[in-house]
């Protein structure tokens, strides 16, 4: 059987419509089927929610309760909100969480922000991994009262050179930018993709012509979208079993690990 881990997986309800996979055990028992034995997991009540605390808790309890070894939570973490370092220090520290995950969009900042800066810092002092979403839904489909445009991670390169060692993750960052942010961080050997919103034929083949197939990870967005769609990019991609077992597994192994 194939395996996957899988590098951007979300519990809790998305505010705005029910979605196939938003109960804990209908998404685990769809990663299961399909050969997933990692998911890095966050939560979407870190999306909107200002008790950040909380919903990492509930996060921390349902991947205990019923992530049957797969679900690996990573906790959200605001920069506007006051204290923000304790949920950093508590993630890492109490949940002993091995990564965080980022909204600056929905959340209200760039990443030029002052305080993103020191989240770099304590991220890279306390080995977190840091992922930061990009999207999170199209714009197609947002709320008229929820009209939120992607981050730009124009910042995120200069800002890294004082932390080549701190490992990101950037999540959903294809589809409406068209991978505007790929060229920008191209150039950041500690900077990874996943490919959950890359589209078109071929797009993870043509992908892997423009960064190293060592730097993309296997990616979802489960339960957003349909897990198979992920798989599917794979399937037709065209590329050798070597660079398939990378992108499947092999990459973000060596992340985590």
């Amino acid at each position: 059987m194939t395996h996957y881990i899988d590098t951007n997986v979300t519990l809790s309800r998305w505010p705005f419509r029910r979605l196939r996979g938003d109960e804990t055990t209908e998404l685990v028992k769809i990663l299961r089927h399909y050969g997933v034995t990692q998911a890095w997991t966050g939560t979407f009540d870190g999306v909107l929610h200002k008790d950040i605390a909380g919903a990492n808790e509930r996060l921390m309890e349902e991947c205990h309760k019923h992530g049957h070894g797969i679900l690996r939570p990573f906790g959200s973490v605001n920069i506007t909100l006051p204290a923000w370092e304790d949920d950093v220090r508590r993630c890492a520290d109490e949940h002993k969480m091995r990564g965080i995950r980022v909204y600056p969009n929905y959340h209200g900042y760039q990443l030029d922000h002052r305080d993103f800066a020191r989240l770099l810092a304590m991220c890279d002092e306390r080995r977190l991994i840091l992922q930061i979403a990009v999207s999170v839904e199209d714009e197609r489909t947002q709320h008229p009262l929820m009209q939120v445009k992607d981050v730009d991670c124009h910042p995120l390169a200069a800002l890294l050179k004082a932390h080549p060692n701190l490992r990101v993750v950037i999540l959903n960052t294809f589809r409406a930018t068209g991978g505007r942010n790929l060229g920008v961080l191209s150039g950041c050997k500690n900077v990874y993709f996943e490919i959950a919103t890359r589209e078109a034929v071929a797009g993870i083949a043509t992908l892997a012509e423009k960064i190293p197939v060592e730097r993309i990870l296997f990616g979802s967005h489960a339960p957003f979208f349909y897990f198979e769609s992920a798989v599917l990019k794979l399937q037709e991609s065209g590329l050798s079993e070597e660079k398939l077992a990378l992108i499947r597994t092999e990459n973000a192994g060596r992340v985590f690990a």
